[in-house]
């Protein structure tokens, strides 16, 4: 797809992990980045490869989404295009890595219209852990520059849970809360296939980059100049901020596609620390809250997905970049 020096940049993420605001400070950098926004969801809610359940039975929104069409191949293609058609720019791609994963940890294999792409006879599915776990060969995978972004369960699941009833399910088209949506799990067995195969880490010349949406909110400049440095961007400081008419009607169009979601992005002019850090509140307070807020079964159900996620959460942050 392009030269090992100038690989597109994957950012791959967790949904509600800070994510947009992360995306939109490297949209600002229009004169040498051209930004992809979260591609694969096409395929995987959508498409005849379609793996999510979410919209299974529900072919009139599959058709309304203009991308029922869309396998997993038209979007290595579209990808590809990208690159091809901005020979001067690098390709910065942020996607929900759940995508290229069968849900609740089943097996998964190669996307049937990419199995020509698929060169390695180690792929054969996703069951074991020196397996490619994605819908993606790993010829397809070792051209992209893999960098990963976290956030805590106990923020980023209510926060996502919030986009899953009223009002704002209205908005968003999604109307139940799909506890394999949570990501975490899929984060963290790709970062692990990426490392053991040399994708990242070790000899690639690809420094393992993992950045926590706490430490972004709590020190921005700093995160985001030590990410640069990472993935071979010259850092500006002017890129953390787009308070002008084109910047918010470049985003309105970007995620247009997926409504409600990222109306606080949209909404935003500039990445700021925040005054305070985020305190941690005892077990007992978080229920308590998230009980008052969406009722006693809700709590259950976010709490159980919460402790579940924090596991796979913990052991990522122990590669997070540290300024």
């Amino acid at each position: 797809m392009s030269t090992s020096t100038n690989k597109p940049i994957f950012v791959a993420t967790h949904p509600r992990a800070c994510s947009t605001a992360f995306e939109r400070v490297f949209m600002t950098r229009k004169d040498t980045l051209h930004c992809v926004h979260e591609p694969f969801g096409d395929a995987f809610y959508y498409g005849p490869e379609r793996l999510s359940e979410r919209f299974a039975d529900d072919e009139a929104t599959r058709l309304k989404s203009g991308f029922a069409d869309v396998t997993y191949k038209n979007v290595v293609g579209q990808l590809q295009g990208a690159v091809d058609a901005n020979p001067d720019k690098r390709v910065f791609i942020k996607d929900i890595i759940y995508y290229l994963f069968a849900p609740d940890g089943k097996p998964t294999s190669i996307a049937p219209s990419l199995r020509d792409l698929d060169t390695s006879p180690q792929q054969t599915n996703g069951d074991a852990k020196t397996k490619n776990p994605t819908v993606l060969p790993t010829s397809v995978l070792r051209n992209f520059h893999f960098t990963f972004l976290i956030r805590h369960p106990r923020r980023a699941i209510p926060s996502y849970y919030r986009c899953t009833v009223p009002p704002l399910d209205a908005k968003t088209g999604f109307y139940t809360f799909l506890p394999s949506e949570a990501g975490y799990d899929e984060l963290r067995r790709l970062f692990d296939f990426l490392k053991d195969e040399g994708i990242v880490g070790g000899d690639s010349g690809i420094k393992i980059t993992v950045v926590d949406a706490d430490d972004l909110l709590d020190k921005p400049a700093e995160v985001i100049e030590a990410y640069c440095k990472d993935v071979g961007i010259e850092y500006s400081p002017a890129m953390l901020k787009w308070d002008d008419e084109e910047s918010k009607q470049k985003a309105v169009a970007a995620f247009e596609k997926w409504n409600g979601f990222h109306d606080d992005a949209i909404g935003s002019t500039e990445l700021k620390p925040r005054a305070h850090a985020a305190k941690t509140p005892s077990v007992e307070d978080e229920d308590n809250q998230w009980r008052e807020k969406y009722g006693e079964e809700a709590q259950k159900v976010i709490r159980d997905c919460v402790n579940a996620n924090i596991p796979d959460y913990e052991y990522l942050k122990k590669f997070a970049l540290q300024v």
